[in-house]
């Protein structure tokens, strides 16, 4: 009986440690559905900070979950305008107010937004050999989008931190590589 638990035990170790080692994330969450896509209207979508518009028929994967958090929860850091008239499209969920790009904020995907429960807290983004502390101000809809209120773009992925100017300013990344990073953070 102890060889079958141990073997059992080793089985269960192997499969964790091969998982990692090729790359499968044991604790990511799958898709709820998926989102057809619609044409924008003339001039309606916002593509500042190099935002993606809605292809029409094209399928987008939606999601109500995200990775779990951790002391070391892996992300893509995107870029974001808070401001109004800019790719954020409506103001921010958290206070319906939008906000200056000046400001460390950032908005977190469905998931990690957790119904609002992260509003107005901070979170530390490490990246680029540096840390910041910013903060919470709205969600980036994992399972939503292609419409007014998300400004004709598709809805983010679930491990998105989607980030003002001042986020990457203080991550010391030159402007010319603003966009997207891989990055880890958690909450302060």
């Amino acid at each position: 009986m102890k060889n079958q638990v141990y073997g059992c035990a080793i089985f269960l170790l192997c499969l964790i440690f091969l998982g990692t080692t090729l790359g499968v994330d044991v604790g990511t969450c799958k898709p709820s559905g998926t989102l057809r896509g619609k044409k924008p209207p003339p001039g309606q979508c916002n593509t500042n900070n190099d935002s993606d518009c809605c292809v029409e028929g094209k399928l987008y994967p939606t999601y109500k979950c995200s990775p779990p958090v951790s002391s070391h929860t892996k992300a893509t850091l995107t870029l974001n305008c808070f401001e109004k008239g800019c790719d954020g499209g409506a103001p921010s969920e958290c206070d319906n107010r939008y906000h200056s790009d000046d400001e460390p904020i950032v908005a977190l995907s469905t998931g990690w937004y957790n119904e609002g429960s992260r509003c107005l807290k901070y979170i530390t983004i490490y990246g680029n050999g540096r840390s910041v502390k910013a903060k919470v101000v709205d969600e980036c809809d994992s399972t939503m989008g292609c419409d007014a209120d998300h400004d004709y773009q598709p809805p983010c992925a679930n491990n998105i931190v989607d980030a003002s100017k001042a986020v990457w300013k203080a991550l010391g990344v030159p402007k010319s590589d603003w966009g997207e990073m891989d990055i880890y953070w958690s909450d302060a």
